[in-house]
């Protein structure tokens, strides 16, 4: 078990050199798009219409049919925005849907030649599964199966670790994850299997905090988008920097928002020295 200060160093941002992306860009921009199969004979993983009067209900028909309507419609609205914009994505997937029902939205992403990330087998923290090295072996393995090529990132459901998880991924092929939403440049961190990079995120623009949790209307993840590209990019000129985008298609892909989220990637798409990468290609590019 290791404390953040034995994994890394502290890195202050004046102080390094400047980053040079392949094409001289200011910005990369890459996006992750959560792919999740929730089991309705256990609690929810989150609700949007809350349970009457607190009480915990299994099972949970309209929250459970909220995401369900994610895999069934709202991810094909997600996955033609980018298609019609030649924008690949990353999935961060929960081992088991290759496995069950869901398999036809996986199958979709994988001949889109999408890159497939660790999101766990199933959709728990991993301070409450029983073995979280078998958790973490079984999602590595069935994603390369699946896929046919190892997959390099994790990201944990609900961006959660314990001290102990950075070791397990590394050890079982890992190479970047994303829980760790602390910097705009990739961080090297250490591991008892060798180093692992923490890939730059957002969670506050992630439109899980920001409409369920944090509640607010589309119109206010549509301006923090555009205002988090536009400092980035005016620093950029300077110090290239990263930007993520995390979206679900439960929440992303309904007909009240979809518009914003093309409004976004045209905006980006809109400027010249950008690059829209995957976090793989970002971290391939990184180590070389």
């Amino acid at each position: 078990m290791k404390l953040p200060h034995e994994r890394f160093d502290y890195s202050a941002m004046p102080q390094r050199e400047p980053l040079r992306f392949p094409n001289g860009e200011r910005i990369a921009v890459y996006m992750i798009v959560n792919i999740e199969e929730w089991n309705i004979e256990k609690p929810v993983a989150r609700e949007y219409v809350t349970s009457p009067a607190g009480v915990v209900t299994v099972p949970n028909v309209p929250n459970w049919s909220w995401h369900e309507y994610g895999m069934r419609v709202g991810v094909w609205r997600i996955m033609d925005a980018l298609a019609a914009r030649d924008l690949k994505a990353n999935v961060a997937i929960n081992a088991r849907v290759c496995e069950g029902a869901g398999e036809p939205v996986a199958r979709a992403m994988r001949e889109a030649g999408w890159d497939f990330m660790g999101h766990g087998y199933a959709q728990a923290p991993m301070h409450v599964v029983e073995d979280q090295v078998e958790v973490v072996n079984k999602s590595f393995a069935i994603l390369k199966d699946y896929t046919g090529k190892a997959p390099k990132g994790w990201l944990g459901p609900g961006l959660q670790e314990t001290l102990d998880t950075l070791d397990h991924l590394a050890a079982a092929g890992f190479r970047f994850v994303c829980d760790w939403p602390m910097d705009e440049h990739p961080v090297t961190m250490k591991t008892a299997a060798g180093p692992i990079m923490a890939m730059p995120y957002s969670f506050e623009l992630s439109d899980l905090p920001m409409m369920v949790v944090h509640a607010h209307t589309s119109e206010v993840w549509l301006e923090r988008a555009m205002d988090q590209f536009d400092r980035l990019y005016e620093e950029g000129a300077e110090q290239p920097r990263v930007m993520s985008l995390g979206v679900h298609p439960y929440i992303m892909g309904v007909p009240h928002r979809i518009a914003y989220f093309e409004e976004v990637l045209d905006y980006i798409l809109d400027h010249d020295d950008v690059w829209f990468a995957t976090a793989d290609e970002l971290y391939e590019w990184f180590v070389r």
